[in-house]
């Protein structure tokens, strides 16, 4: 038999395959506008100047869309990292910037190589970047093969904690030995932190290849969707990243962790029509992009320069392909999409919430089951919180539950109702009606994330200081929502500003911890990590961004808040259910009903734990500034129990099991801003 895939190669899987059974590469390429594509090939020892090109022949080597060819390995013994060059119009008016010298990357790389010259003003120039072009490993896949676990799906325990791999153990004080301090073998160093702390699922900061020279430390500026970032290797070799990543997952599943990925499938690091052209724009533009209609300038929906055209298939399949590789080959257990409502957008930049084609072909991938998959539902330019991400797969962050907390909590007026809300799970976000049947568990609720005032900062900073950004000033958000406790940063803080700031910490803590829905919250809030009020440090690879554990030592008693509030709510399954609430909660006020004024401040409530043969909780609230008496509206006062107080100290602020304090009577006095809860046991 005639194997005309041995001669010509195969369009199928697009990027680099290899073929055991014939000891050949298969290379594969999607651009629709090329009239001519040359496959570059370099040794170990140059890589500026190719060992072997090859000019494929659209008679041969072109099915449909798909450039591709199949070359045995003998007949390129030193090939080991490839390029392309992709000829085609240059007509910018109708949206084409091919330039036949660029060396390009394949979007499918599995890893990124950067010569010593690399530059990202070579590729923002016309002409030649040969030798100083990103180019791609040649590699079937990662070293060895997975064990069947695939990780633990958690429900009612799901706590998720939002680290950055690089930022986490960054400093000399994190523990961890040299080599691996900000990669991902530092963060397998800190399991036994995590399961100390008791979160369940880790969602890691963009851990894809970004651009070395583009200067933004998160990583929200991808350069390609299927290798991970070569900088968070503890060794220096490109494949060290793959390998040293899969190392992570491994640890993290036996650990009992999740591991999700923060990815962002709506631009990428090319910029605007000033930026660089790495990959995607010098393959076929106007397939990967959404352009104005003048065709000249980028859509740009994600406020970062481009917008990915995820109407377009390949584009979409693109995105699914990778993954696919993630979750097959790095057995990761979900993601966190940025900037999710970007793949409701049409070619034309409209808005369709109907049937985003993006959204129905990953949950229509058997691939992609069972995947954890949460959507930032917003963008610069729309806010679809509760909407355009159907069923019951799809989780979001809820924006409102963060901007309702804070509030509250910073004293404003009118917020009880809101308060309730956001207690309950969100139910006016996420309806559970025959129209929607959402779940309160689709609400990721968080206070604080990468973006914006970290948790400490929050209680400690009127106002931005992202001086250091190098904008004046002028990024970062002005709505924070914050309350500096009376005194603007640390250096002088007297320490009775400093108390109410721990008390402060506690009450965001216990709120996220009581509420329905899924909580989420960032690295170093456990112990008070501050970036000293900057809160868009995007740009910021310094101590700024690293964690100090240094107020670890300092703050073991917030430490300790954290992880017993953590175990709380674990060991009450009433708080954590897949339905809303119903009945089982009753709302009160200090004495009687619940005061919804614009003026209260105040808010009790009873969830009956018999259910789920839980204990009853009993929660009274003060978000006023001067103490409040409030009677226990609930049973005998003999048979509560305090369990958190959080306007006393440690440990008396949230007692272990078994040493909660007994009330002898139905009135208890809260101090200002504090939260009591209270058990009853069945």
């Amino acid at each position: 038999m005639h194997d005309w895939f041995a001669l010509e190669g195969s369009p199928s899987p697009l990027g680099v395959t290899w073929i055991e059974d014939e000891a050949a590469y298969n290379f594969a390429l999607y651009s629709r506008h090329a009239t001519a594509v040359t496959l570059l090939l370099y040794s170990e020892i140059d890589l500026a100047t190719p060992t072997y090109e090859h000019r494929l022949n659209p008679l041969l080597n072109k099915s449909g869309r798909i450039w591709h060819c199949r070359l045995r390995k003998s007949s390129i013994p030193d090939a080991r990292y490839y390029a392309y060059q992709v000829a085609g119009p240059k007509t910018v008016e109708e949206g084409h910037r091919f330039d036949a010298r660029k060396v390009l990357l394949d979007p499918y790389a599995r890893c990124v190589c950067f010569p010593t010259r690399f530059s990202r003003a070579a590729a923002s120039s016309p002409g030649s970047n040969a030798g100083r072009a990103p180019l791609g490993l040649i590699t079937s896949g990662p070293r060895g093969k997975w064990a069947e676990d695939r990780g633990h799906a958690h429900t009612s325990d799901l706590v998720i904690y939002e680290l950055h791999v690089r930022g986490f153990t960054k400093r000399e004080n994190s523990g961890v030995p040299m080599p691996h301090r900000g990669t991902f073998l530092g963060v397998v160093e800190k399991i036994p932190y995590l399961k100390e702390l008791g979160i369940t699922a880790v969602e890691l900061l963009p851990v894809m290849q970004q651009d070395p020279q583009e200067g933004s430390y998160w990583g929200y500026m991808p350069l390609n969707f299927f290798s991970p970032h070569h900088e968070y290797a503890s060794a220096g070799k490109p494949f060290d990243a793959l390998n040293e990543f899969r190392m992570m997952v491994r640890a993290l599943h036996e650990a009992g962790i999740e591991v999700l990925l923060d990815v962002v499938y709506n631009h990428t690091a090319e910029g605007n029509e000033e930026g660089p052209t790495y990959s995607y724009r010098g393959i076929d533009n106007t397939t990967y992009y959404l352009l104005e209609p003048d065709r000249c300038r980028y859509r740009n929906d994600s406020g970062t320069g481009n917008t990915l055209n995820c109407a377009n298939p390949y584009v979409r399949k693109m995105i699914l392909d990778s993954m696919r590789f993630w979750r097959e080959q790095m057995r990761v257990d979900g993601f966190r999409f940025d900037l999710a409502s970007i793949f409701t957008r049409n070619e034309d930049g409209t808005i369709n919430l109907s049937d985003p084609p993006v959204i129905a072909e990953i949950g229509a991938s058997p691939e992609l089951e069972n995947l954890r998959l949460i959507a930032e539902a917003w963008d610069p330019a729309t806010y679809q919180l509760g909407q355009g991400f159907p069923g019951i797969s799809w989780l979001q962050w809820n924006g409102q539950f963060r901007d309702d907390v804070r509030a509250f909590l910073r004293g404003d007026a009118d917020m009880v109702p809101k308060l309730m809300s956001r207690i309950y799970g969100s139910c006016d976000i996420f309806p559970d009606d025959l129209a929607n049947s959402y779940r309160p568990y689709q609400s990721v609720n968080f206070v604080t994330c990468h973006d914006g005032f970290c948790l400490y900062d929050l209680v400690s900073y009127g106002r931005k200081h992202n001086e250091a950004n190098g904008h004046g000033n002028t990024d970062g958000t002005d709505c924070n929502l914050s309350w500096n406790c009376g005194w603007e940063g640390d250096v002088g803080a007297p320490a009775s500003v400093l108390e109410v700031r721990r008390q402060q910490v506690k009450n965001f803590c216990t709120l996220l911890f009581l509420s329905n829905g899924t909580p989420m919250f960032c690295a170093g809030d456990e112990f008070m990590n501050t970036q000293r009020g900057n809160n868009n440090p995007y740009n910021q690879d310094n101590e700024t961004t690293w964690l100090n554990w240094d107020l670890l030592d300092q703050n073991r008693d917030i430490f300790r808040f954290f992880s017993s509030m953590i175990a709380f709510r674990k060991s009450h399954p009433s708080i954590s259910r897949s339905r809303y609430w119903r009945d089982d909660i009753r709302w009160y006020g200090t004495s009687g009903g619940p005061d919804l004024g614009q003026d209260s401040r105040c808010l009790a409530y009873f969830l009956d734990g018999a259910v789920l043969n839980d204990a009853d909780i009993y929660v009274m609230i003060n978000g006023s500034p001067d103490p409040v008496a409030f009677i226990v509206q609930e049973g005998h006062p003999g048979e509560w129990r305090r369990v958190i107080d959080t306007s006393l100290p440690s440990p008396n602020d949230i007692c272990d099991p078994g040493t909660e304090f007994r009330l002898s009577d139905s009135g208890y006095v809260l101090k200002s801003r504090s939260i009591v809860v209270l058990i009853r046991r069945q």
